[in-house]
This record gives structure tokens, sequence and C-alpha cells, in this order.
């Protein structure tokens, strides 16, 4: 006898559609949502603009000047947006980046504009680096055959630390990726009294085609390249030990930079840190989708969110990204 068979029905527990039905619904049973609050702005103040200073590759950002600095700042804050991660840009650069230091330099005027101009309402965090500053473009000081001096460079680090703790920072973003960065800023910070200010250590900072943008708008003077110090974007482990050892040396957050490109390295540092998690979407991940939607083959809003949620998917705690403003008053 032939058998005949039917197709089986879906049971009531085997229809995940039905929690789709209504935008009501589906926001009713999201598993991740962006918050203002959990958004940084990163910002660049350029010494002695007469006027902000559009960057080219990035539309929308701007080198600001004091004044538009803070007007920026208070537009983000009025937005709800968590925090703000700004960036110098010196007039003169030297060897060691004495600017950096400098308590009349660009980056210790700005912050201390922002913390004056905000207080407490928003979390104002540095770029603890060099390579703005230096006119060989590198992270770090170099030694006698031009190779990053990983020790000398810990001593800038914590002079610039000590700069920035007394200009107003609430957190320190040590974007070096020098050995043991996060210990020597700590140790100096706990010796000059500066208790309470807070380090935010980029991680896995990975050696990515993706900065290119920000390297404009820093007026970046490298020739060459970071390998020998930033991660190899082929290894993943080493993410999560990078992580591990800056939680160890005393970081309160840590970083994983750029965010796109790197989520499987974001979810495994999010699995295992004890600390709050944070990732930046760079210049060159805002870049592609400001030209793409610029030529009508996105949608410009929907690939903002989806881009975003997609790093707090992963396990962001923290999310960097020059949308943060625009992303904020969607949300509100």
């Amino acid at each position: 006898m032939p058998t005949t068979t039917t197709t089986p029905q879906p049971r009531p527990s085997d229809r995940p559609r039905r929690l789709r039905t209504s935008p009501a619904l589906r926001r009713l049973v999201t598993e991740n949502r962006i918050d203002p609050a959990e958004l940084v702005l990163p910002m660049f103040v350029r010494e002695d603009a007469g006027e902000p200073t559009p960057v080219a590759s990035m539309p929308g950002v701007v080198q600001h000047t004091e004044d538009s600095l803070r007007r920026s700042a208070v537009e983000a804050a009025e937005a709800g947006v968590g925090g703000l991660m700004l960036f110098g840009v010196p007039a003169t650069r030297d060897a060691v980046g004495s600017c950096a230091t400098d308590p009349a330099g660009v980056l210790n005027r700005g912050l201390e504009a922002l913390v004056a101009e905000v207080g407490d309402a928003v979390v104002v965090m540095s770029d603890l680096c060099l390579d703005e500053f230096t006119d060989h473009g590198h992270c770090g000081v170099l030694d006698d055959a031009g190779r990053v001096d990983n020790d000398a460079t810990l001593r800038r680090y914590q002079q610039m630390a000590l700069a920035h703790a007394a200009a107003g920072a609430h957190v320190l973003g040590l974007s070096g990726m020098m050995d043991g960065q996060t210990a020597a800023v700590r140790d100096a910070l706990e010796d000059a009294g500066h208790h309470d200010t807070a380090i935010l250590a980029y991680s896995a900072k990975y050696a990515s085609a993706f900065y290119g943008p920000f390297r404009e708008a820093v007026d970046s003077q490298l020739q060459g390249d970071r390998r020998t110090y930033q991660m190899d974007p082929g290894n993943r482990r080493e993410g999560l030990r990078e992580a591990a050892l800056d939680v160890a040396e005393g970081a309160d957050i840590v970083m994983v930079k750029p965010a796109m490109s790197y989520l499987d390295v974001l979810a495994d540092v999010a699995a295992q840190s004890p600390v709050p998690v944070a990732a930046y979407q760079v210049s060159g991940e805002y870049a592609m989708i400001e030209a793409a939607a610029a030529q009508g083959w996105i949608d410009r809003r929907r690939a903002i969110e989806e881009s975003v949620l997609g790093i707090r998917r992963a396990g962001a705690d923290v999310v960097l990204t020059y949308w943060a403003t625009e992303l904020a008053t969607w949300l509100r």
C-alpha cells in the first residue's frame, strides 16, 4: 500500500514570527537597545583655527575651534550623549610631542574648556597618545634606530596623564598600545593623588586600514605604519590576552578598536571582562556608510542605527561613534 505523507503543521511554539507582528510587540521583546548614555562622541580641537574646519573624508565632522567645541559639547549633552573623547591638533610638533604635556597646549586647553562647559553632566575623556603631537607621527618616542622606545614612551605617557588629569579629564583614553602603559599611568595618577581619574585602555587596538580618515582629521605626520605595536588583524585570541593584561594593570574600562571588523574579538572580551567594555566605530567605518548613503545605495539612518546596534549586540557597554549626537536625538 502506498503511504501518504502530510506536511507537519507548526506547533504553537514553532511560530517565532508571532512576536514580530507589530512595532509595539517588536519593541517589547527586543534583546538589545541603544541608549544615548552609552554613546561617546569623538571630537577634534585644532590650535589657532579661526573657524571650524571640515574633514573632507568624514562628512559632517570638523576640527573645532575652542568656541565651536564648547557649542558642540553642549549640543551633545542636551541630546543625552554619555561622553566626549577629545583629540588635539597642534600647530607645531616635535620628536617627543612636547605640546601634549604643555598645560597651554591645544588638548589640555580643550579639556579645560569641555569641563568648564559641561561639568560632570557628561564624561570628558582625553586621548592619551603622542601620535598627534610628534613630527614623525608615531605613538611614542623613537630610539636612535628609529624604532618606538617602549619605556621612554611610558614616561611621556605618565607626564601626559598628569597634564590631562590636571586639566580636569574624568577618563584617560590610553590608545598608544605600549606594553605596560596602563600600570605606568595608574602608578603616576596614584602617586600624584588623582585617585578618582579613570583609565579607558585601548586594549585590543588593531593595525587597521580603517583609520585613514582619522589621520586626515588629526593631520597625522606618519610615514610608514604602526604594525610593531598595534595588533595583527589576523589575531583573535591575542585581543582577549591584551584586555586581561590591562585589567590586571588597573584599567577601569577596556576597549576593542575598530569595532565592526572585530566583532568576534569584542564578543570574546565582553564575555570575559570584569570591567565595562567599549568599542570604537572608527573613521573608516563612518566614512563608508556616509559615502554609500550619499550615493543613495543604502538608507543612511537605518544603516547607522543597525551598525551601532550590532556593536552593542556583540557586547559593547560603551560605543564611541561620530554619530553619537545625531543618533542620540533620534533615540529621544
